[in-house]
């Protein structure tokens, strides 16, 4: 199996000195998605939690509905493919377009498209404080980034503690592996946030809308198509989170602005 750090050997030069250093580096690597004896595409990832990766990805979507449609999920011997096998056919997706992912995700949903998910009458806030908070839990949840740096880290929280949280060198990948893992262990809390590292894109914000998430917090910006999402859906978006402030950039209700 594919380990997700490895060892390397690098030399820095500071203060007109040369030193050398062995360190461990996330690692990035091709991992096949096989649906019913078919290969459907090629993720670049961070080979851990593959299994949920990919469960959630045909979740986010929208090729299944609940664990109940999947007759075995499993990891080849070598751990660069994906085994999926339904309890029923699928036709995989026409075209896939790449996202603005940083390892180059893909997706079928069209994002323009009128949504079939509204938030607006979902009335679950959190008070401000409470967001330095939730990104404070999201940093204590980073294993991988405290041994390697260079990696996302997604959260799923109920508000008041992180319930699920996954790590990889894509930030979408992250959600997809946070819905996998909420679909394998049958773990939906009933108040769902997602909190991220990574920048809030149009694809990300479509994940957090299929997981059913009102409120989405990243630690930096979202983009303008994601913004725009998030006031038709009625998600609040929040951006640039720290310990004592933060963005709101849709639904402000939510953290109490009226």
């Amino acid at each position: 199996m594919i380990t997700p750090q490895k060892a390397i050997h690098y030399e820095r030069y500071e203060f007109k000195k040369w030193e050398p250093h062995d360190a461990e580096t996330i690692v990035e690597t091709p991992v096949s998605l096989t649906v019913n004896g078919e290969v459907w595409l090629t993720f670049m990832c961070t080979p851990v939690y593959l299994e949920a990766m990919a469960v959630g990805f045909l979740y986010n979507e929208g090729i299944i509905e609940s664990m109940d449609e999947v007759e075995d999920v499993r990891v080849c011997e070598h751990g660069d493919n994906v085994d999926v096998w339904l309890n029923r056919t699928v036709e995989q997706p026409k075209s896939w377009r790449r996202t603005s992912g940083c390892t180059g995700g893909v997706t079928a949903v069209d994002l323009l498209a009128r949504p079939d998910v509204s938030f607006d009458g979902n009335k679950f806030g959190v008070p401000p404080d409470a967001i330095g908070n939730l990104v404070e839990m999201l940093f204590e949840s980073q294993a991988l980034y405290r041994e390697t740096g260079g990696v996302h880290t997604s959260a799923l929280s109920d508000g008041e503690k992180i319930v699920l949280s996954a790590e990889d060198i894509g930030r979408h990948n992250t959600l997809d592996k946070i819905a996998g893992l909420c679909l394998m262990n049958d773990v939906w809390p009933e108040k769902r946030i997602l909190i991220t590292t990574g920048r809030i894109s149009s694809e990300m914000l479509q994940k957090a809308a299929r997981m059913e998430a009102p409120i989405l917090i990243s630690r930096t910006s979202p983009s303008s198509l994601s913004i725009e999402m998030a006031e038709r859906y009625g998600i609040t978006l929040i951006g640039y989170a720290r310990r004592h402030r933060f963005n709101v950039y849709s639904n402000s209700q939510r953290v109490g602005l009226s």
